[in-house]
């Protein structure tokens, strides 16, 4: 087994903190085709306090799913976060950069009928626009 860089160790999420989110956005206010355009962003306009508890907390190197929310709803693509400033608590500076699109754009009747996300806050908190993954269900979305 390979050890790692010290480099690989600062972007790794804290022991029992989420590596893997996933985002939610109107697409009519900001949606994948704008990121893949802008390729880097702030993700900004999130007020809900535990989706903003979820923004402070996140290390650099957080990778997350770009979900279009409204009509569509479904997951689209992916991104990670560059760099989080929460000098101010309440509205964190979360800096993120565009990934790839996803091969299989995955709805949300998708989500809710793999048996992955019976518990997750994704289906019970619907919401919530910032919600945190397991490595299972980051897989899921990918393939």
């Amino acid at each position: 087994m390979r050890s790692q860089s010290p480099k690989n160790r600062l972007s790794e999420a804290p022991k029992g903190s989420y590596q893997f989110f996933l985002f939610k956005t109107e697409p009519d206010a900001y949606s994948f085709d704008d990121f893949l355009r802008d390729k880097e962003t702030v993700w900004d306009g999130v007020t809900n306090p535990v989706a903003v508890k979820n923004l402070r907390e996140m290390p650099k190197g957080t990778k997350w799913i770009f979900y279009h929310t409204g009509e569509e709803r479904r997951a689209v693509g992916t991104g990670s976060v560059l760099s989080v400033d929460a000098s101010d608590p309440k509205v964190p500076v979360v800096r993120v950069k565009v990934g790839k699109g996803l091969k299989t754009p995955k709805t949300l009747d998708q989500i809710k009928a793999e048996p992955l996300f019976k518990d997750s806050p994704l289906v019970r908190i619907g919401r919530l626009s910032v919600v945190p993954l397991t490595e299972e269900q980051w897989e899921w979305f990918l393939g």
